[in-house]
């Protein structure tokens, strides 16, 4: 191989990289307009309202691809029970954040969202037999700390919709770990399921406070369906232009959306103590990503040819 070879293949990446970051910005940026679009929504209409129409207007997006794909590999699915489990996990874990919303700061929901990889990695030694290095056990403890700082225990605090907030997160951490255990499935096949049971969970529990939608506003319901949907592409075209260890650490960009809509969209002042823990809880899951990034080639380096 030449030097001009090498140089241009090195220039090819690097542009693919920054390519792949911009797009991943962009996806936790829509991600924060969904987000912000269904706090406003919730104020008005049913959590299950919400997630119904959210979950049609998804589908009829998803429709032509899964079209294209066939309908086979929705039904042929590995691990029929782990996707049942996953399904129900996704369900109450969306059910939980727009139930959470209504009365909490967005950042604040999303604080303890973005804590779920610490959870991971606490939880992925017992339910998956992964190998976690005592500077890891450290970092959980530490994203553990930024968490309890973040809620401030206290009777003031110690709300239903705080409880059901961490519930979530809890539920969405499960539910990255068998997303993990389901590594063969196709992603439009989870994808698939995923909005499917959250349109269920919206069919059972909507007709409780039905409110009927103006056209305005069921445009908007609709709409976030269509933005979920386009962020979900957003961070699968992203991580196929560059490698995760180059794009991942922006989902923490989430954080400083959430805190810049929350205070203009919605008049929430940050608490210090809800900046203080999750700026711990960031750093913790950040060092935690890197020494898995480091574990992971370690063990590709080791594997036999």
């Amino acid at each position: 191989m030449t030097v001009a070879t090498m140089a241009s293949r090195f220039t090819a990446s690097s542009s693919a990289n920054r390519l792949g970051i911009l797009v991943m910005l962009l996806a936790i940026f829509m991600f924060t307009l969904n987000d912000v679009m269904g706090k406003w929504l919730v104020a008005t209409y049913s959590v299950g309202q919400v997630l119904l129409i959210r979950s049609v207007a998804a589908l009829v997006i998803l429709a032509p691809f899964l079209w294209r794909g066939g309908i086979r590999p929705l039904i042929a699915v590995e691990r029929p029970g782990m996707q049942i489990l996953r399904v129900v996990l996704s369900s109450v874990e969306v059910y939980c954040f727009y139930f959470a919303v209504i009365s909490m700061p967005l950042a604040d929901v999303m604080t303890y969202w973005l804590a779920a990889p610490i959870y991971v990695a606490a939880l992925s030694p017992f339910l998956l037999g992964e190998h976690v290095g005592w500077r890891r056990w450290t970092a959980i403890f530490i994203g553990f700390a930024g968490v309890v700082i973040a809620l401030e225990p206290s009777a003031a605090t110690l709300t239903l919709p705080a409880l059901i907030s961490i519930g979530g997160s809890f539920c969405f951490a499960f539910m990255m770990l068998s997303g993990r255990a389901l590594r063969g499935t196709p992603d439009r096949t989870l994808v698939f399921w995923q909005i499917v049971g959250a349109g269920l969970i919206g069919l059972v529990t909507a007709p409780f406070g039905w409110v009927t939608p103006t056209p305005f506003d069921f445009a908007l319901l609709a709409t976030l369906g269509v933005v979920a949907m386009a962020a979900h592409m957003l961070v699968n075209r992203a991580l196929k232009l560059a490698d995760a260890a180059t794009v991942a650490p922006f989902q923490y960009t989430l954080l400083f959306w959430a805190v810049i809509f929350g205070w203009l969209v919605f008049g929430d002042v940050p608490r210090p103590a809800m900046l203080a823990g999750a700026a711990i809880i960031v750093a913790a899951g950040l060092f935690i990503f890197v020494r898995e990034q480091k574990a992971a080639r370690a063990a590709r380096l080791k594997a036999p040819d």
